[in-house]
Parts: structure tokens; C-alpha cells; sequence
């Protein structure tokens, strides 16, 4: 699937739209992503802030659809943990970046060749528009080679 199809499609997952969550780019290689939440009434928690629910969704899927697009279909990749600290009061639109280099994946890559699970973390910041972070998430995906299929002897 072409990365821009896909990004509109998830812009359109009732998760996020009702959410405000849109996601403003996703690299044709699948090596960054950014996202936008806005700040609306029905996101927005009893004391004006953001949702802490929110912020967490925005950031929910990319790491593992990262890394499952980089990686290939020989490899299981799920999220596996998740963590959020946050950091100051979210108001107004808040962004966060995604970017997942080369090196990364061919880390995993080779920790992964043998079969073995791989257990990464990967952390996000979620940022308000003049650069404060409102919220740090901390994701860990699972990672494992998929086994190669031996195909059945011939009768």
C-alpha cells in the first residue's frame, strides 16, 4: 500500500477522527511520520487540557507500522508495551515525530536474523506548537524473523 493511501485511510479510522488525530505526513519510504492532535471540546479533559488518552492515541501505532514496513514481510512485529510521563499541561494543537533511521532497522534486523525475539524501545515526545513537551511516551514492539517455510517433500 502507497504510504499516502494509507495515510489518509488513517486519517479517516474513527479512532482519530474523533480524536482531532491527523496525520500530516508519512514518508513514501515509511521512514517518518507526523502527527497533529487539535485541541477541541470533546478532547479535552475537566480542567481544559488535552486528554491524556488523547495524547497517548496519537502516538499508538507508528513505531510498530514503522518498523513492519521497513522490516518486510518476513518479520512479526506487534507492540508489545507502552509507557507515558506527562510532562506539562496540553493546550491547544500538539505535534509528534516520528523517524526511524537505517541503522535502527538493520539493528533489529540482525538481532532478529537467528529467530530470536528483539524487544526495541522507541520514545516520542509530544510537543506543543512552540516547542514544550506536554508529554514523553516510551513504546517497546516485538520483533521476531518469521521461520523460513520448508516446502513438503514430493510424493
Amino acid at each position: 500500500m502507497r504510504a499516502n493511501t494509507l495515510r489518509r485511510g488513517m486519517n479517516l479510522w474513527p479512532p482519530f477522527l474523533f480524536a482531532g488525530i491527523r496525520v500530516t505526513r508519512l514518508s513514501e519510504d515509511y521512514r517518518h511520520v507526523e502527527v497533529r492532535l487539535r485541541q477541541r471540546r470533546w478532547n479535552s479533559n475537566y480542567v481544559g487540557t488535552h486528554f491524556g488518552g488523547s495524547l497517548f492515541a496519537m502516538t499508538d501505532p507508528f513505531w510498530m507500522l514503522l518498523l513492519l514496513r521497513r522490516l518486510g514481510p518476513g518479520h512479526v512485529v506487534w507492540d508489545r508495551a507502552a509507557e507515558i510521563e506527562f510532562v506539562s499541561p496540553g493546550r491547544g494543537d500538539v505535534f509528534a515525530r516520528f523517524e526511524l533511521t537505517d541503522e535502527t532497522v538493520e539493528e533489529v534486523r540482525a538481532a532478529a536474523a537467528d529467530g530470536a525475539k528483539v524487544l526495541p524501545w522507541f520514545e516520542t515526545d509530544v510537543v506543543s506548537a512552540d516547542g514544550t513537551i506536554v508529554a514523553r511516551v516510551r513504546k517497546q514492539v516485538y520483533v521476531r524473523r518469521k521461520p523460513e517455510k520448508v516446502p513438503a517433500p514430493a510424493a
